[in-house]
């Protein structure tokens, strides 16, 4: 079999692509501060940003291809952290893709919808990347720096995810859900749009575009919602009728970091290479079937 090379094994995304390439390659995944135990894959637990053990992953595993999900994408943890989010989501990131031509890998890279300012949305691939906060300028610098290190590099821009949740981590549905059921209040931003896409789908477009070799992909859902459209969905689907969803502008809420208006992704490339992604209500069925 194969073997892929997974960072970040045990969050959100990096666990969704364990799982969807477990049938036909042998995974290797790295975790660091949340190890877990899966018998689909086995577990290296290294500080990669430490040049030296990542060097050593490479030799130990000799993988037939890697897939860097590892980050921090706490847009407001980046933006307060700035050393961090260089170090782990652009640095840490550069030196894989080094390591990826080096020896010939292929390497796929999951980057973010949020390399754009969200005044022009939907965005194609060769729209011209405008980030407005930390995490966005070091995902553009993070695609230009690997690029240039690594010539099989692919990348694949991804916008919010959700899904099922993980050994260790989950998306942002489990703790929405949790507050919905708790009666919490919850403020949502009527005028925040994305792409919503599951967790399942994102890991089967990153195996479809190293299938393809693509240099560079837009993989969203079909349906363009808003943070309360999304969060109404949720409410509506998993039956809570009195969930306290409280619709306010991202000018009334102060955050660190900047947010975009509309950063929703056209996938239509991918589409035309056959990447179907469910729309959000559709996804959330499916999850609330498997739940119940």
């Amino acid at each position: 079999m194969r073997k892929a090379l997974v960072t970040g094994a045990s969050g959100f995304l990096g666990w969704n692509l364990v799982d969807a390439l477990s049938p036909h390659w042998a995974c290797y995944g790295t975790v660091w501060r949340h190890p877990f135990k899966d018998p689909r894959v086995r577990i290296a637990s290294v500080d990669l940003t430490n040049f030296r053990d990542l060097k050593a992953l490479f030799r130990e595993t000799a993988p037939d291809a890697v897939f860097h999900t590892a980050a921090i994408s706490d847009i407001n943890y980046c933006e307060n952290n700035p050393g961090d989010s260089q170090r782990i989501n652009l640095d840490m990131s550069v030196n894989i893709a080094g390591l990826c031509g080096d020896h010939g890998i292929p390497c796929v890279f999951t980057s973010s919808d949020l390399v754009f300012d969200g005044t022009q949305a939907p965005y194609k691939e060769n729209d011209e990347p405008f980030p407005i906060n930390r995490y966005g300028e070091h995902k553009v610098f993070a695609e230009i720096g690997m690029r240039a290190r690594c010539p099989d590099l692919t990348i694949c821009r991804l916008p919010l995810m959700f899904g099922d949740a993980g050994p260790v981590a989950c998306s942002f549905l489990q703790p929405l859900l949790k507050k919905m059921r708790e009666g919490v209040p919850i403020p949502l931003f009527t005028d925040e749009y994305r792409t919503p896409i599951s967790g399942a789908d994102a890991a089967g477009g990153l195996l479809l575009a190293l299938e393809h070799h693509a240099p560079l992909w837009h993989l969203a859902g079909p349906k363009v919602l808003s943070r309360f459209e999304f969060g109404r969905a949720i409410a509506e689907i998993f039956e809570v009728p009195n969930a306290q969803l409280r619709p306010c502008l991202r000018r009334d809420v102060s955050l660190p970091a900047a947010r975009q208006e509309n950063v929703a992704l056209d996938s239509s490339l991918a589409a035309s290479y056959g990447f179907q992604a469910k729309s959000p209500q559709d996804a959330i069925a499916d999850l609330y079937a498997k739940c119940w």
